[in-house]
């Protein structure tokens, strides 16, 4: 049987800790890129005519990025303090701790790859493409587009391509440290 534990004034302040901040910020942050990645996009991929979920995602990833490079951080300076040995051994990957902090910096270097540099060039080119698709009167997948459509179709997909390979690395690397801490705690020594 497990250990019957009363809830006192003390017990229930002792929540408001480093450890249940942690774990908020990891659950945000695991939600939300489940959210985004599988559920979210392809809703509105479905509900929306193409350009007005290119704009939505125009609009929505870079916050999407901007509250995960946040989270990210936040978790990064929470776990590096609890964990001393993360300084002492950072250049041991296979010490645990350290593997947890080379984890959560990927996703930070893979979100930042994305909102500073990925993301503008696919909705600048998604914009082009919008515009070409105007001048020439045919949407982008149409027989008989020109040269320039078929261009940037090329560029846009290879983009979006990288994208979303950036993105879900992200959700591995955060659901691969989500077992982690579900396995061995947040708390440090």
């Amino acid at each position: 049987m497990s250990k019957v534990e009363e809830i006192t004034i003390s017990s229930f302040l002792s929540l408001f800790s480093s450890n249940g901040l942690y774990m908020i910020l990891y659950s945000w942050l695991f939600g939300m890129s489940l959210w985004i990645t599988f559920f979210g996009g392809i809703i509105a991929f479905k509900a929306l005519p193409r350009q007005q979920f290119g704009n939505l995602q125009h609009k929505t990833f870079p916050i999407y990025f901007v509250i995960s490079l946040t989270l990210v951080s936040g978790l990064l300076l929470l776990w590096t303090s609890a964990h001393p040995d993360v300084m002492t051994y950072w250049n041991r990957p296979l010490v645990a701790d350290v593997c947890q902090v080379y984890i959560l910096i990927s996703v930070l270097i893979s979100q930042g790859i994305n909102h500073s540099v990925i993301g503008p060039l696919t909705s600048r080119t998604m914009f082009e493409r919008h515009r070409l698709e105007k001048e020439e009167g045919k949407a982008y997948n149409e027989p008989g587009v020109s040269d320039a459509m078929k261009g940037l179709n090329r560029r846009f997909g290879s983009l979006h391509g990288i994208s979303s390979l950036l993105n879900l690395w992200a959700v591995i690397a955060i659901g691969l440290h989500g077992l982690w801490i579900g396995n061995a705690g947040v708390k440090g020594y």
